[in-house]
């Protein structure tokens, strides 16, 4: 990748390789940095910005998450919630960056059940349910960013009421099982 970097401008990209075990092939991620893509409280730490997001990229692969660390989403514009403004439906959370980038709602919940330490696969039933459908897949996108919203707000306020409420899904998830 040298032929790519440019020290005097600060500007650098990395590979980064994952191997699960020593049978896989590996899973590649790049990253690149410069002063124009990084925050300015690193500016002056490109190369590493660039290493870092390299491997969170080859991570992410490697696993299959949305997410690997904040940086990889980026730097919240704004509030998590929005103001209560009236008593009409909330409108959905978006997570933007500093170019003004939205991110997808299924970053947002990755962030939200790695926050609070919740088990992914009870959010997922609790989120089937809230939405009304058999399974999470059939949900609308309104649907999904208004559990998102919903889970947000349910953690903040009251964290042991929303786990006694996702560990009632621990039956149903037993049953999909068997």
């Amino acid at each position: 990748m040298k032929e790519f970097c440019e020290p005097k401008k600060s500007r650098w990209v990395f590979r980064a390789i994952v191997y699960k075990s020593k049978y896989c092939q590996g899973f590649v991620g790049y990253g690149d940095a410069d002063p124009s893509n990084v925050s300015p409280l690193v500016r002056g730490a490109e190369m590493r910005v660039a290493e870092t997001r390299a491997v969170n990229r080859a991570l992410r692969k490697a696993y299959g998450i949305g997410i690997c660390s904040v940086e990889e989403i980026g730097s919240f514009s704004g509030p998590l919630e929005p103001k209560p403004q009236s008593k009409k439906a909330p409108k959905p959370v978006v997570l933007t960056d500093a170019n003004g980038n939205s991110h997808r709602l299924r970053d947002r919940l990755c962030l939200l059940i790695r926050q609070h330490s919740l088990d992914g696969s009870l959010v997922k039933l609790y989120a089937a349910d809230f939405c009304g459908t058999k399974e999470l897949k059939e949900a609308s996108r309104e649907q999904i960013a208004e559990f998102i919203n919903h889970l947000a707000e349910y953690a903040r306020n009251d964290r042991e009421g929303l786990l006694c409420q996702l560990n009632s899904y621990t039956q149903k998830q037993e049953e999909g099982a068997a």
